[in-house]
Formats: C-alpha cells, structure tokens, sequence
C-alpha cells in the first residue's frame, strides 16, 4: 500500500533505483518523498506500481559564480540545505518542510514565505531534462518546448518524468535567520500588519487560530524573518536540530473541538511580549514541523487532509472573513491555520498562487468530510479563488473545473505531449475524470 501524508492508503507500491530513466519507463507517474498530502503521488486504479526517484538524487553540477545548480529529480531539499546553507547559498523557495524532492518542487511549483517577493520554485528554475510518455527524453526550457516547460511547473508529473532539475540557487549573507513575531488580535490588524511587512520582509506568514470567534477571530501570530548578516550571526552554521519521534498513532478522539480550541489558545498565548525578535535556527524557521518524526499519527487512524486555497485579493478581508466564518459553522477542528499572502501568478499553466491569501489547515478525516470539502470548495469558487493540487484529496472534478479557468488549455498542452494518456496518477482520474 502507499499513501499521501494524509495517510489515506491505496494499493500501489513504488520501483526505485539510480537510473530514474531506466525505471520510469512505462510507469504512469513518478513518486519523490511523499510528502503530498492526498493522492497526487499514487497510482491510477489498475496500476500497482509507480517510479520512486529518491535513489536517483545526484548533484550533477554547480556554478558558483552562476549559482546554477544541476541535479537529478530525486535530490532532496534537506540535502540540498545541509550542503549549500554553510557555503552560504540557499534554495530560491523554501517549503514547509524540507523532505521534498526537487522533482517534487517542480510538480508542485511549490512557495514558500517569500512568494510575495520571489515567486514560486518555478521562477527559478532555467531547465528540464524529461522522460515522455512516449519513451522519448528532451530537455524543455523558456526558449525550447516552451509548452511543455510551462505546462510542467504545477503539473503534477502528468506531463512527463522529471528527471534533471536546473536550478537557480539565492545567495545568502549567512546561514541564520533573524526573525520577529508578533501578536496580533483580529484579522483585520492581521491582514494589515501582514501586508505592511510584506513591503519590508522577504519572509512573512501568519498562525491563525480558526477556532476563535467574535472580535477575536483570525487572531494570531505574525511571522517575519530576513537572512540575518554576518554581523548579527554566530560565527557557526547552524547544527541539525534535534528531532523527535511520535512512536504511536494516537486516538482518533484525541482531536476534537475542545483540544484544538485549548491549543490554539495556549499557543497564541505562549509569547508573553507582543512582540519578540532575534536569531532563528533556518530550520526552525523554514521547517517547524520536520522536528517531529511522524507527526501525521496525530490524526489518528483515519488519517487527515491539508485543506489549501487561495483568497484573491478582489475578494480582500471579506473573503478571508467569509471562510473562517464558514470553518466555525462547519465545526472543523485543526490545530493548524497559516495564512500567507501571495505576490503575482506563476508562470506554470496549473500554479497555484494567484494575488491574494493563501489559507491552510488540517482536517481530521471523520464523518462526511466529502460534503465539508464540497463547502469549502463552493466558497472558494464564490471569490474567485482555487484549490493547491500538492495537498487535495477531495475535491471533485466538477468543483475543480469551476475554479480552474486555465484547465482547458493546460489539457490540450498535455494531450499534444502525451495523446495517449498513458501519465496518470489517482488524483487525476479524480479531478480530471482521465479515461484509462
């Protein structure tokens, strides 16, 4: 069986090895960490076995005058910190967790808190090297196979194998972070400070607690951070945290309304001043989460979902208000709610950030979550906003198609690479109704 990190299983099981060449061919789709929350990443129905690109994870080559880095698919982002942050370079965009694959980073055309400023991973990126579905290995760039390149990023690996990732690296002053928080009362402070550090920070998100009601819903904590100078850095990069193990699955009555509210109060009150500020360990920053080993046991047997969408900035706090509204009428308990803003729409033909804010949460599977996705999902399409594919596992291809105007001509780009249809995963039998 494999699984999303949502841990919601399907029979399946992935082919790895070095040569990523070799084993992709003839597969419907290649898999990385799993670290895709859904079903992205697994095997259509029929299939039992996808490509694994985690063996194949060589750097291939690295200009440091440049900073064009070259690797395979498989090289990780975890790697690619604990090499390069010493020597003072750094990934253009960093996720929320650093076990993801470049190859991955591409599918997803992943953000991070510097979208505001830096676009997603796709920006960066100057070169593909790909496996087709017709056995067929080019290289697609902005000045060659535009169409494919483009229909690439975002794409979810349905346009072909990623094998070879150019890459654009950031220089950075140091490898620390200096990093200030700040509290914040209601959602309209929220937004406001969120946008004015937007203008002064090259990293900015927010911890929302989605349980808190009346003049204090969408209170929280504000999160920005800048590399810090060398000046104000220790003279040692920082060592690998420690980490620590969740060694069972835990209940699924554990989670509910009463221990997410009691959370969400303890953490918004955990900082005592308003606001704090100083030198941040970068995976402390950039990775919170990866600390702790397996912590999606928390959800319990049944597993979770990451509910990610976006909130068009046409739509600006009344949208934003009109959601959370509607995740305390739905009784939807989660410990986690990041709101982030977006600067400018990618490139990818699928990217997900579109000028807005970006609202993410766990869900705990349970009862009819099909129906609580469905409501979510008619008041994202209401303001004009759309899903993240990287973290779906419900939504259905008619609520899809209404939020996914740029579908139609993504489709035909893909058609033209692979007419056979012969790229596939389960969440695109879901949401794109493929026919196998």
């Amino acid at each position: 069986m494999l699984s999303g990190w949502g841990r919601l299983p399907l029979p399946g099981r992935q082919v790895l090895g070095e040569d990523l060449e070799r084993v992709a061919r003839g597969m419907p789709l290649t898999r990385g960490l799993g670290r895709s929350y859904g079903d992205s990443a697994l095997p259509p129905p029929g299939e039992a076995r996808v490509a694994g690109s985690r063996l194949a994870d060589r750097i291939l080559s690295f200009d440091p005058d440049s900073c064009v880095l070259r690797a395979e698919a498989g090289f990780s982002l975890g790697e690619l910190n604990r090499i390069f942050w010493p020597r003072r370079f750094s990934s253009p965009v960093l996720t929320g967790t650093q076990h993801v694959t470049l190859g991955g980073m591409v599918a997803a055309d992943v953000h991070g808190k510097n979208h505001h400023r830096d676009g997603t991973i796709g920006s960066h990126v100057r070169r593909l090297k790909m496996l087709l579905a017709d056995g067929r290995v080019v290289e697609c760039s902005r000045e060659s196979h535009q169409d494919l390149f483009l229909a690439t990023l975002g794409g979810m690996g349905l346009t072909g194998h990623i094998l070879e990732v150019e890459l654009v690296l950031q220089r950075i002053p140091s490898p620390w972070i200096w990093s200030e928080a700040e509290r914040m009362g209601g959602l309209d402070r929220f937004l406001a400070g969120l946008e004015q550090s937007a203008a002064e920070w090259p990293f900015t998100v927010g911890w929302v607690d989605c349980l808190a009601t009346g003049r204090h819903r969408g209170r929280g904590l504000l999160i920005r951070g800048r590399w810090a100078e060398p000046s104000e850095a220790p003279s040692e990069p920082p060592a690998p945290r420690k980490r620590l193990v969740i060694p069972v699955e835990l209940p699924s009555w554990v989670l509910n309304r009463l221990s997410a509210r009691t959370f969400n109060l303890l953490y918004y009150r955990k900082q005592l001043r308003r606001r704090t500020s100083g030198i941040a360990h970068p995976e402390s920053f950039f990775h919170p989460l990866d600390v702790l080993i397996g912590w999606n046991k928390i959800y319990g047997p049944r597993g979770f979902t990451q509910y990610a969408c976006v909130i068009p900035e046409t739509d600006g706090t009344a949208g934003v208000r009109r959601f959370l509204g509607l995740l305390t009428s739905l009784g939807v308990a989660s410990f986690l709610c990041v709101l982030k803003d977006f600067g400018g729409e990618g490139e990818g033909m699928l990217s997900f950030p579109k000028p807005g804010m970006s609202l993410s949460l766990d869900i705990p599977v349970r009862g009819n979550i099909r129906e609580m996705i469905a409501r979510l999902d008619d008041c994202v399409i209401d303001c004009g906003g759309r899903i993240y594919l990287a973290k779906d596992a419900f939504t259905s291809a008619e609520s899809f198609r209404a939020m996914e105007p740029r579908l139609k001509a993504w489709q035909e780009v893909r058609r033209r690479w692979d007419p056979d249809g012969r790229l596939a995963s389960a969440q695109s039998i879901r949401l794109l109704e493929d026919r196998r």
